[in-house]
């Protein structure tokens, strides 16, 4: 008989995000843990998952016996189906079989998908997304994450490894990602690529308070948000490049898929949304078709960081 809790997950470059649903898919107990992505093996991000869960069990004091399954996401290339990580761009796993290992561990089901597509699919069954039958989402974090609602029904393309289209290039010439090419909508738009932007120009002599939060990797959003409140120049630069490169890859995803739906997403999103929208509406429209855009809403995700955990709530139920 399936027990009566879902443990779901969120693991993303810099943290790890845990809730437990009960059996009416409520969230009773949430926990989130810094993790260090710089680690060089798999088990450095693992065993923080393996803390959140454990402490989560813990803490909350639900009984381990009636524990149903536990879902994560992984920002990345997922073979959902065998639950591998095949490649994640942010986190140091390659060909890593998560599913067996955590398996091992808690001794239950364990699924794993892309972290976007579940994003989607969470404010789909969930949030902001409920009564639209097309979907774009972008989800900005430490890595920028794409996925698709297609006609009713998440998209996820040949074993599982569609809607990359954080990187799709913009410039061949531009900044170079960590997946390797150059010119990456990553590159330019997630936390990633406004640290990188932020560092070359203190590092040409510019003053910034966002020096020391960017000196060995990538900000806080909250430190963002308080550079910007106090004029600093050079961060609005940073998010003035990265609303623009947004709205180009937002315009070329509307004139490819006409969707009822462009969804934001994401930790920067979830701290600053109203801003970014604002910049990326205001620039959109110059880089699609008027007759596809008249058709398409444009907003923020309303589930804020649990967009993703409804995701794996989705997955665990089997919905599509």
């Amino acid at each position: 008989m399936a027990g009566n809790y879902n443990i779901c997950l969120d693991v993303g470059g810099t943290k790890v995000l845990g809730a437990i649903f009960d059996e009416k898919d409520k969230i009773i107990y949430r926990l989130k843990k810094r993790s260090k992505s710089g680690g060089s093996e798999s088990a450095d991000v693992e065993k923080v998952i393996i803390d959140v869960v454990e402490e989560m069990i813990r803490e909350s004091g639900i009984d381990r016996k009636k524990l149903n399954a536990v879902a994560s996401c992984a920002p990345g290339v997922i073979d959902q189906e065998k639950g591998i990580v095949l490649f994640t761009p942010n986190l140091p796993w390659r060909d890593y079989d998560m599913a067996a290992s955590m398996r091992k561990q808690f001794g239950v089901p364990f699924y794993v998908g892309n972290d976007v597509n579940l994003g989607v699919l969470g404010e789909y069954h969930f949030g902001a997304g409920r009564g639209y039958q097309n979907i774009v989402g972008f989800f900005v974090g430490t890595g920028m994450g794409g996925g698709l609602i297609l006609n009713g029904e998440l998209y996820t393309g040949h074993l599982f490894k569609a809607a990359e289209y954080g990187h799709m290039i913009l410039d061949p010439e531009g900044p170079l990602c960590n997946c390797g090419q150059r010119g990456c909508l990553e590159a330019f738009s997630s936390k990633q690529g406004m640290s990188a932007y932020i560092r070359q120009q203190v590092g040409r002599g510019r003053e910034s308070l966002m020096a020391d939060a960017v000196k060995e990797g990538v900000f806080r959003s909250k430190k963002l948000v308080k550079a910007l409140e106090a004029g600093d120049k050079v961060a609005m630069e940073a998010v003035d490049r990265a609303c623009h490169w947004l709205a180009v890859a937002t315009g070329n995803m509307i004139n490819t898929f006409s969707p009822d739906l462009i969804l934001y997403g994401g930790g920067v999103i979830e701290a600053m949304g109203d801003l970014f929208l604002e910049k990326i509406l205001a620039e959109v429209d110059r880089y699609c078709m008027p007759q596809i855009r008249s058709t398409v809403d444009i907003k923020t995700a309303s589930l804020g960081d649990d967009s993703i955990l409804y995701g794996d709530l989705a997955m665990i139920k089997g919905m599509k």
